[in-house]
């Protein structure tokens, strides 16, 4: 039924969206469950089993629903997908109503999809924009890459060139204007009207003019090509195929191509560990029960590798014999989960649950980890089968079958760090197993081999596995009666409902009898190493936020290249805060770190510092206490270690992480890479946010501004990829704003001989077309192919990034140099244009021609011979800058210059009946019909490109850079196939 109000009781069907947030009811299964899928929400596609109230699920028929009494109360809306309070009150005939706790695993939130239940019924509970997706719209901040700032900044100056110059022209007009002598030229067509007008006016008038004179100076049609440039080369990432991944069946996505440059300008990559530095493919490597350690054979995910076709316990101790301890351990772990059991399903196209052509369960979790553990314990003798009417099955080593009820789940959070439920066996037993971190676990302990156990998970994590311990209580009838009371109360709460239970769960997770641990593997991505390697060769400093314990996580460090055997590390955690004064702490590593950089400025030897700080530390850094601002301090050290890992830490602390280094008085470049919704947060804060295809759905690479499948695919992105977008658009924004002033100089020139009149040197249509089409085409194709170190080079030799870091090629020196280069260009032109026609006589019919060129000589004449030796000299000049050359590059380069040659000869060739003016009629052909114009137009294209070329022989004779050493050090001239432009079919190298 179409919802239009709270209140309104729906009926969904399988594979049906959820059209609102729903309190569900009743389900067509008979335990009053129902599975969904909340992709569309946070990225999860695994199936979470959502439960109707109590005292409804037995109403399945629309009669029965709609004679149901009840009210609900519930907090107000808010964002949080995992959080709900609420409580129902249900009537029933005179009896006083009975009360129900709501929470989220009874709401169904808007944008999910029912799955593997036929029906369900739900009362609508937030419509419209009071859902939790509605409420969780949140526009993304806007990110601008240093070239699109600089591109602004650049053009900020142009702006005030160009008023500068119509104010200079405005002004001189009326200085010279001001001789009785000299008036308005008789050629401009002044009314008397016009020429009584105010001089305030008039001058205004004239300033206009002139603006419009010279407002070709402004590259508008840059911001065209740059956008065209993001848009076109951001394809070249989607069609690469080493970026693709077989096992995925994709390949990178660019979700934005407004950051392209913005990958070879990174300074900070911050990365997530689990699921991005690691597969997030969890493998069950061992479980320790007392000091005696049980390995089976190989199990990855459910799916049980060939060589395990039996079970291989190896007990460390003497007799090997079974306790009851290890029977509570399997058991805890067969217990303690949230994994559902699932039939043959086809999952992707790929059917999953059979084994030899028989249909059999697999399991299935939100939390690889549970997945690995109760896949373990199948392979160990324990098997879970299912959970029907609130009974949880499994089959024990004997090949029977144990029923526990289960009674209570006590949900894990990230605060508390473990999880727990309470059981009732079938011989009336309560009993409450908690599995969680370990130091969650051991101070709730009371007895237990607690040193055998922690001496093997200390052992495990730093081997770099991941490591959960595992605990029991027995609980008499009081105990349990007490703990439902409080857990009644806590969730009955329509406030503080959260505080409550924290402090329900408090009192009861106590006096654990420590039972072993467990460890689970995690393995490294391929060339995950590698790749933080290259980064660092990079000139990037890496920075590795995870909510792992310290040492699973320094371990991964370790392994992945992050921190070396030779690495000094550096402490900033709870345990230590806890032994000294945090105020201590700061300033004895800040003494540290500055001690060893004076020291390493007087010697070779410089010593390599990695920074580990928690969670908790941060916070208590982040505010600045009476003591001092420790902020200042742990930038100052953090910016001297070449990596830091950042444990324990939560998704906001993540983002703030990366707001504080953006933050920091360098501002640099930063970058996040995540595949999780916990890693979202710092993906938008970044500068550049990418994601990773992962396990934990796709929430990260939605949110993100590229996607790539593996964390190795990122050392190309960055390296090559990132290192050509930022040399290609540095060099169009500069080559923009040079061949611009190239064209408006000689305008401005002219003005000081055709008496400030707004006469203007180059016709209508050459002003029109010489960012249009005689000089677009070569800059765009340039921005998009041009390599001016090969792809190999560039993977070979990481530190060539270094060269363009800080937005170098867009600085203000360099800004300088092209501004100036063009105004030499400019000056060129005019004047060796003018300088050829300083020697003229009258003809017969009172034209003039020039006595060395026998040239009819005009206004027209003299424009299009400075245009001419203009778009040759531009064009050759970028043709001078290309390395990396294709059949289309010369195609389009000598083209253009063909384009104009032609586009000159037909426009002054024919008279065109639609023009009311023909005075371009025969002007370039008699131009090239004369042997000295020819010499002058190779003459000032020679000169003008003549310093560019002794700048740069020179620097890179006596201080070249690693770039132009690379340059150097391959062949002046090779072929080979064009890996870069699809249409190429080979390339030619030309270094210069």
């Amino acid at each position: 039924m179409a919802v239009n109000e709270v209140g309104d009781v729906v009926v969904v069907k399988e594979d049906e969206t959820f059209p609102c947030d729903l309190v569900l009811l009743s389900s067509s299964r008979e335990d009053g469950t129902c599975y969904v899928t909340t992709a569309s929400l946070d990225g999860e596609s695994s199936h979470k089993t959502y439960y109707a109230v109590p005292d409804t699920k037995a109403f399945r028929t629309d009669r029965e629903v709609e004679s149901i009494h009840a009210t609900i109360e519930c907090e107000q809306p808010q964002p949080d997908l995992y959080k709900f309070v609420g409580r129902i009150n249900v009537y029933k005939d005179t009896e006083e109503p009975v009360a129900r706790p709501l929470g989220s695993e009874n709401l169904l939130l808007r944008g999910a999809t029912l799955k593997n239940t036929h029906h369900i019924y739900a009362v609508a509970i937030y419509t419209g924009m009071e859902t939790k997706m509605a409420l969780n719209y949140q526009s993304k901040s806007q990110k601008r890459s240093a070239v699109e700032k600089s591109m602004n900044a650049f053009l900020i100056v142009y702006l005030c060139i160009l008023i500068s110059k119509a104010v200079i022209n405005t002004v001189l007009k009326y200085a010279w204007q001001w001789s009785p002598d000299r008036d308005e030229p008789w050629y401009n067509h002044r009314t008397e009207n016009e020429r009584q007008r105010p001089v305030v006016i008039r001058a205004f008038t004239d300033f206009l003019a002139f603006m419009v004179l010279f407002n070709y100076i402004i590259p508008v049609s840059m911001y065209v090509t740059v956008e065209m440039q993001k848009f076109l080369g951001s394809y070249f990432i989607t069609w690469d195929e080493e970026m693709f991944d077989e096992e995925l069946g994709e390949g990178a996505q660019v979700n934005t191509s407004d950051l392209n440059e913005e990958l070879g300008q990174v300074e900070y990559v911050f990365t997530d560990k689990t699921g991005t530095l690691t597969e997030n493919n969890m493998e069950f490597i061992e479980c320790c029960v007392d000091g005696n350690v049980y390995v089976p054979h190989a199990i990855c995910n459910g799916q049980i590798l060939s060589a395990a076709s039996s079970i291989d316990m190896i007990d460390s101790s003497p007799g090997g014999y079974r306790k009851e301890h290890e029977d509570l351990f399997f058991r805890a772990l067969c217990l303690c989960h949230t994994v559902q059991v699932k039939e043959e399903e086809t999952v992707d196209g790929i059917k999953r649950g059979f084994h030899q052509g028989r249909p059999t369960s697999f399991y299935i979790s939100s939390s690889p980890d549970e997945v690995a553990l109760v896949e373990g314990m199948k392979r160990l003798g324990y098997t879970y089968l299912r959970l029907k009417d609130n009974y949880m099955e499994i089959l024990n080593k004997d090949d029977e079958i144990e029923r526990f009820e289960l009674l209570h789940v006590l949900n894990f959070d990230s605060v508390r760090r473990r999880m727990s439920v309470i059981v009732k066996s079938s011989s009336g037993e309560y009993l409450l197993f908690c599995k969680g971190a370990d130091s969650s676990i051991f101070p709730r302990v009371v007895s237990g081999k607690v040193e055998q156990v922690k001496a093997r998970v200390e052992q495990n994590a730093v081997e770099g596995l991941r490591t959960l311990c595992v605990a029991f209580r027995r609980l008499s009838p009081d105990d349990y009666q007490e703990a439902c009371l409080l857990l009644t109360q806590a969730k009955l709460a329509l406030q503080d409902r959260e505080q409550r239970l924290a402090q329900a769960y408090d009192a009861i997770e106590r006096d654990f009898v420590l039972l072993g641990a467990t460890a689970v593997e995690d393995r490294l991505q391929e060339k995950a190493a590698d790749t933080i390697e290259s980064l660092h060769k990079a000139g990037m400093k890496v920075w590795v936020l995870t909510g792992d314990k310290m040492e699973t996580a320094a371990a991964t460090c370790y392994a992945s290249k992050l921190f070396r055997r030779s690495t000094q590390i550096l402490e900033l955690t709870k345990k230590r805060t806890e032994e000294q004064s945090l105020h201590d702490v700061m300033f004895e590593l800040s003494r540290t770190v500055l001690r060893q950089r004076s020291v390493s400025g007087l010697s070779v030897d410089c010593l390599d510092f990695g920074l580990i700080i928690d969670g908790a530390t941060l916070t208590a850094v982040l505010k600045s206490g009476p003591e001092g601002n420790y902020r200042e301090v742990f930038l100052e050290v953090s910016r001297n270690c070449s990596a830091v890992l950042c444990c324990r830490m939560a998704p906001l602390q993540k983002a703030q992480i990366v707001k504080l280094i953006k933050a920091s008085k360098e501002h640099p470049i930063t970058l996040a890479i995540g595949d999780g919704a916990n890693d979202v947060s710092m993906i938008l804060e970044a500068h550049v946010g990418i994601g990773i295809m992962g396990k934990e759905g796709r929430q990260a690479a939605r949110n993100s501004d590229y996607a790539i499948p593996k964390f190795k695919h990122l050392k190309k992105m960055l390296l090559v990829h990132g290192h050509y977008y930022y040399i290609r658009i540095a060099e169009l924004v500069q080559y923009f704003f040079y061949k611009n002033v190239c064209f408006i100089f000689p305008q401005f020139l002219f003005q000081f001989f055709c008496g400030f009149s707004q006469q203007p040197l180059y016709d209508t249509a050459y002003l029109t077309l010489y960012n249009i089409s005689f000089t677009s085409l070569p800059i765009l194709l340039y921005s998009l192919v041009e390599q001016h170190v090969s792809m190999d080079t560039l993977r070979r030799d990481p530190s060539l990034y270094k060269d363009i870091t800080k937005n170098s090629l867009l600085r203000w020196p360099v800004f300088l140099y092209w501004t100036c280069l063009g105004v030499f260009d400019a000056v060129v032109f005019f004047f060796g244009a003018y300088f050829l026609f300083d020697n003229t006589t009258f003809t017969s019919n009172g034209q003039l021609m020039t006595t060395n060129t026998q040239m009819m000589f005009g206004n027209w004449t003299f424009g299009t011979l400075v245009f001419t030796v203009l778009v040759f000299t531009v064009t050759i000049k970028l043709a001078l800058d290309t390395h990396h050359w294709t059949w289309i590059n010369h195609f389009v380069i000598w083209g253009s210059l063909l384009f104009y040659v032609i586009f000159s000869l037909l426009w002054g060739g024919i008279i065109w009946p639609f023009l009311n003016y023909q005075r371009m009629y025969y002007v370039f052909m008699q131009m090239l019909s004369s042997g000295p114009a020819w010499l002058s137009i190779i003459l000032l294209i020679t000169i003008s490109l003549l310093p560019d070329i002794i700048k740069k022989v020179l620097c890179r004779a006596m201080c070249p850079t690693p770039t132009e050493r690379a340059q150097s050090n391959r062949p002046c001239l090779t072929v080979e196939p064009s890996s870069i432009f699809m249409l190429s079919q080979s390339s030619s190298r030309m270094s210069f």
